[in-house]
């Protein structure tokens, strides 16, 4: 028994430390990935508004986009959307609500109480939103929506631009009700 091991261990050995040429001499399946194809991919925003890409845009332009690309989800001026028909599907949640923070449950998930950070907003939208095409809104959407929403719920000014060095600065009500996980890395 002691011997087939050995013969199994050589042979996985020879095979592991054959396995570069093994590999150049492959099928070629795939190809490396380059610089740009992550940056593609790579559009995370931190809390300190690292990464937000350039753009901007204002609650009034954002209102339009939320209508023709939002509002059927999230009802009209983000207040909630309906049961979507008979398949069973909950309605959207609202993004636009002025209750506050008495708990923590999911009644209580607003944008205003339960967003930590405006960046993190940002993010979000552009990543997942619309639900039904993801990542499909310009830069200068997103800053738009995004500023749409904060407006919305009286978290700025309407007239405010918002922009890569403006959306960092807005201060969310709940913003010290969360555990940080990396404090850190957190803006202060």
């Amino acid at each position: 028994m002691h011997t087939l091991r050995m013969l199994v261990f050589i042979a996985l050995a020879s095979l592991t430390l054959g396995s570069d040429q093994a590999s150049a001499e492959g099928p070629n399946l795939g190809k490396p990935i380059t610089a740009a194809d992550i940056a593609a991919w790579d559009i995370d925003v931190e809390p300190d508004g690292a990464g937000l890409p350039p753009g901007s845009g204002t609650s009034e332009q954002g209102a339009a986009i939320f209508a023709d690309n939002c509002a059927l989800c999230h009802g009209d001026g983000g207040k909630g959307g309906v049961a979507m028909g008979n398949s069973g599907a909950p309605a959207a949640p609202p993004v636009v609500d002025a209750r506050t923070r008495v708990g923590i449950d999911e009644t209580t998930t607003t944008i205003a109480n339960y967003w930590p950070y405006a960046t993190t907003l940002f993010d979000y939208i552009r990543r997942a939103m619309p639900w039904t095409s993801p990542r499909s809104l310009t830069d200068d959407q997103v800053y738009a929506l995004t500023a749409y929403i904060l407006a919305q719920n009286k978290l700025i000014e309407a007239s405010q631009v918002i922009d890569a060095r403006t959306l960092p600065k807005v201060q969310m009500p709940n913003r010290d009700g969360f555990v940080a996980r990396f404090p850190d890395r957190m803006p202060k």
